[in-house]
């Protein structure tokens, strides 16, 4: 069943398209080369991780899937086609000639990182590991460990940067445990043992970037004609799956919540204005009052959990307790590079993350506000999560996560 996984399709459909292209500078995103057990064409299906024993991340198991649609593998397929390549005019590496001097010049990892961020469309997270694929591209090390350890130390900074990111921590926790836990390690040859990492750096960082664009493909089977789905908060995967799903000529209208204290409702009601996509604006004091009119409910994720639960703006625990209460399915979308070894048990169970809160009139100062920015919505009130490794139950992320830190 690992061959449906949708990151081999995209393997096996980059490889192939690299072999019909030799010599085409279509592609400017450098790419990396696959290694000599994924560039043969296998007469029969071999599992891309011969060794249990190293984490294969993205190549996952299928069969651990709690739901997969019918046509999943050919959705999964057509993602392939329409990967966007925005990265390529735009990419802020430094070039051979700058790397060279990287050591007179200096590198930071965190001015490496904000360059990245400076792309609209780049997550948080994919920007920390581009960042740090950097770090291997143009270190001076000498020797394995050393490497292990500056790699450790931007790992570090990006984390220290904002602790309060789930998303941030998560990434850059895989990206050191996919990187590092390969046999280049037990090479003799440094620099053999140092393109094979930044292989795996690449190659990590470009399947995250696709990440957004396979879970708009797998989540269409459950927009019907006529649906009215409620979104809260500015998720960009939420965006990308209804930007999908209008432009396949589906009929829907959407509802946002307004999404205080930073409005992100009105943000993306605004973009669903731009599409053409009917939208109605509501107050987040009003989500009760129409759920009776919600087939279902989409919300995006700062970090999914061990439990299956999720991290999310503020106001998602109690959409989907009235949500769940009603009989309305509550479905996330969220890349598999947010789930996170955390295990919550309360709302206060969490790194605090504060927003200041302007109120239009002045608070006394014994007046005490509320600031959190986030809460934690248990399982039992979540009814599937839309992923790039498949369709998943909240019961089935403890199982993956054992996967991706193995």
């Amino acid at each position: 069943m690992w061959w449906r996984s949708p990151s081999f399709i995209l393997d096996k459909q980059q490889e192939s398209r690299q072999q019909r292209q030799v010599g085409d500078d279509v592609l400017s995103l450098s790419r990396p080369p696959f290694s000599s057990s994924m560039s043969e064409e296998p007469s029969s299906f071999q599992n891309p991780n011969p060794n249990p024993k190293i984490s294969a991340y993205y190549q996952t198991r299928a069969a651990h899937h709690g739901v997969v649609t019918s046509d999943w593998l050919a959705q999964a397929q057509a993602a392939v086609g329409v990967v966007r390549r925005d990265l390529d005019d735009s990419s802020p590496l430094l070039s051979e000639d700058e790397a060279a001097a990287g050591g007179e010049k200096g590198f930071s990892v965190i001015e490496e990182f904000n360059n990245w961020r400076k792309q609209p469309d780049l997550a948080e997270a994919v920007a920390a590991i581009r960042a740090l694929a950097s770090v291997i591209r143009l270190s001076r090390a000498t020797t394995m460990m050393e490497l292990e350890i500056e790699l450790k130390k931007a790992s570090d900074s990006l984390k220290s940067w904002d602790t309060t990111s789930i998303s941030l921590t998560a990434g850059c926790d895989l990206f050191m445990r996919y990187v590092t836990r390969t046999s280049a390690l037990e090479y003799e040859d440094f620099n053999s043992a140092k393109s094979r990492l930044l292989e795996r750096a690449e190659k990590f960082g470009e399947i995250s970037y696709k990440a957004r664009r396979i879970i708009a493909m797998v989540s269409q089977d459950f927009i019907f004609d006529g649906c009215t789905i409620l979104v809260h908060g500015f998720s960009r995967v939420v965006l990308e799956v209804l930007k999908t799903a209008a432009q396949s000529k589906k009929l829907f209208r959407v509802f946002c919540t307004e999404g205080r204290p930073d409005r992100t409702g009105l943000r993306f009601s605004n973009e669903m204005a731009r599409l053409d996509v009917p939208v109605k604006l509501v107050i987040d004091s009003a989500v009760a009052y129409s759920m009776d009119e919600v087939d279902m409910v989409f919300v995006g994720a700062d970090g999914v959990v061990e439990s299956g639960g999720i991290i999310n703006m503020m106001g998602t625990y109690q959409i989907a307790l009235v949500a769940h209460s009603m009989n309305k399915p509550v479905y996330v979308a969220a890349e598999s590079y947010k789930f996170a070894r955390l295990y919550p048990l309360d709302q206060k169970d969490m790194a605090p993350a504060l927003l200041p809160i302007d109120f239009g009139v002045p608070i006394p100062s014994k007046v005490e506000v509320e600031r959190s920015a986030r809460d934690y919505t248990p399982p039992q009130y979540l009814t599937l999560l839309f992923t790039d490794l498949g369709v998943l139950t909240p019961s089935v992320v403890s199982d993956e996560l054992i996967q991706l830190y193995l």
